[in-house]
């Protein structure tokens, strides 16, 4: 991982481990304090020294070239450095002295603005070399290669392309984003604490920078003596330049910042597709990292890629078309019976506490056909309404099958019953429903028989869920065949049509009349 960091981290690891004399005063304290402020700005003015003068980076923020000679054999390896090459490729272009996008010293009033060209001249050398024809695709490539770093606004924040005549600046080529920057935390307080130390309206902080500074002098505040010392040392040097050159050096270090710290509802370009660094084999891949992905052995890899697949396989999933489908079906088909969708006709009891329309409901004789709609929905709907259970029974009984919803019924009775009488219960539903001689014996499978059989023998006494499996499997019987042909029968049809309307008796929920 390449880090924004100087020769002052070793002179300060240095400074530290040399034990130090205590200083008798605070007179003594305040020297010693200056002889190392010395020593770090005497660090940063060699490495300023050692970059030639004709270097376009920031001082202070030039990585050792250990570190910079590894990150040019590793950052091959970024997922993203065949995109950032063919990017670079065109910037380059635009930079060549012949053919390339017109740069020039502007004249201002009492002052000079350096290296800087029009927006409205960058599309028109897109559109004129590239071979695009369409303004608005030519700003949308501008625009990308401005958020990726390699070209910036001189007063802006927001690394956007106007087609006017805005001034912009190329970046210097050791801030592009295929050296795989990953900067950190405390890189970025030096250089927003060296702004405040700057008294130029150019480099004042937007609101929020001040609101970063804030959190990163919160966050780092045992080492922020330190951080401050940089800084200082850092616009010490700055302040040696040339005006026009710190200039654009300045801007250059603002825009890299931009890039890898963006102002708050810009786009970071520098994180990577987690789907991308999955397929090079890398588990994490920080945004630039320079870190080489771990390729691991193609067998195991494979091995390990088929095994996910099987597990794919055997989950159950379904599109999110076909979801969004069923929930609109739902609603739809629930939408007549919602009172805070579809006011009714009387007092909305849930609005105003009167109850008056569940009264007539539960005591009325005649079954409304909103009502007998409901009961199509599905034999849960049936089965909830007394009514429907009622007619659904006569309707079982008429197919020599009642037996099957008297044993469901039989056993959710069971459940309601308290404890001491649970025992009793469970015998006398099994010799009724699934004893070899009983009296209405139910068509259930052998696993489901030989459950119940075990649960009602065993010296333990049964509980009130051990006819559950069996229960299900005659609900699943009544649903899928007894149900459907109860819809398509005379009887459904006779209260659909509203040829039958009373009803002799209302049976309660278990389906006993009164």
């Amino acid at each position: 991982m390449v880090t924004m960091t100087t020769e002052i981290d070793k002179e300060k690891a240095i400074l530290l481990s040399v034990p130090r004399k205590m200083a008798s005063t605070e007179k003594d304290k305040d020297k010693d304090r200056e002889k190392d402020k010395d020593k770090i700005v005497s660090v940063v003015a060699n490495n300023s020294s050692a970059g030639g003068s004709g270097s376009a980076v920031p001082s202070g923020s030039r990585p050792s070239q250990q570190s910079h000679s590894g990150q040019v054999v590793m950052n091959q390896d970024a997922p993203n450095i065949l995109v950032y090459k063919k990017m670079e490729s065109i910037v380059e272009r635009m930079q060549s002295e012949e053919g390339g996008v017109s740069v020039r010293t502007i004249k201002a009033f009492m002052s000079k603005v350096p290296s800087v060209f029009t927006g409205a001249d960058l599309i028109a050398w897109i559109m004129k070399n590239l071979g695009i024809d369409d303004v608005a695709e030519a700003l949308h490539l501008a625009h990308l290669l401005a958020s990726h770093g390699y070209l910036f606004p001189i007063d802006d924040h927001q690394l956007t392309v106007k087609n006017d005549g805005t001034f912009y600046r190329f970046q210097t080529p050791y801030f592009w984003p295929s050296n795989c920057w990953e900067p950190e935390n405390t890189d970025y307080a030096v250089y927003l604490c060296k702004r405040t130390m700057q008294n130029k309206t150019r480099l004042e902080l937007a609101d929020y920078e001040a609101e970063n500074l804030a959190k990163l002098q919160k966050m780092f505040s045992r080492k922020w003596e330190f951080i401050f010392m940089q800084a200082e040392a850092q616009s010490k040097v700055d302040k040696k330049r040339d005006k026009l050159e710190r200039k654009v050096l300045d801007s250059q270090e603002r825009a890299f910042w931009d890039v890898h710290r963006p102002m708050p509802g810009c786009v970071n370009t520098t994180e990577v597709d987690i789907k991308k660094a999955y397929r090079r084999g890398a588990s994490t891949h920080g945004s630039g990292s320079s870190g080489a992905a771990v390729n691991s052995n193609p067998i195991e890899q494979l091995t390990r890629q088929i095994k996910l697949l099987k597990l794919k396989l055997e989950r159950r999933t379904i599109k999110i078309s076909k979801v969004a489908e069923s929930y609109i079906s739902y609603f739809e088909q629930y939408h007549e019976y919602d009172y805070f969708l579809t006011p009714p006709d009387q007092p909305n009891p849930w609005i105003t506490d009167n109850i008056e329309m569940w009264d007539t409901d539960r005591t009325a004789k005649d079954v409304s056909l909103k009502r007998v709609k409901r009961w199509g929905f599905s034999l849960r709907e049936l089965l909830i309404d007394p009514v429907g259970r009622e007619q659904f029974s006569k309707f079982l009984d008429k197919e020599f099958s009642g037996e099957n919803l008297k044993f469901w019924e039989s056993v959710q009775s069971m459940k309601a019953q308290p404890q001491s009488k649970v025992k009793e219960a469970a015998h006398a539903i099994y010799l009724e429903f699934l004893a070899a001689d009983a009296a209405c014996p139910v068509n259930v499978d052998s696993k489901s028989m030989e459950l119940a059989r075990l649960a009602v023998s065993s010296e333990s006494p049964p509980n009130r869920w051990c006819f559950d499996v069996a229960a299900a499997h005659v609900y699943h019987l009544m649903k899928s065949d007894s149900y459907s042909r109860y819809l398509r029968s005379d009887m459904y049809k006779e209260f659909l049509n509203g040829s039958k309307k009373k009803i002799k008796s209302i049976p309660n929920l278990f389906g006993v009349k009164r």
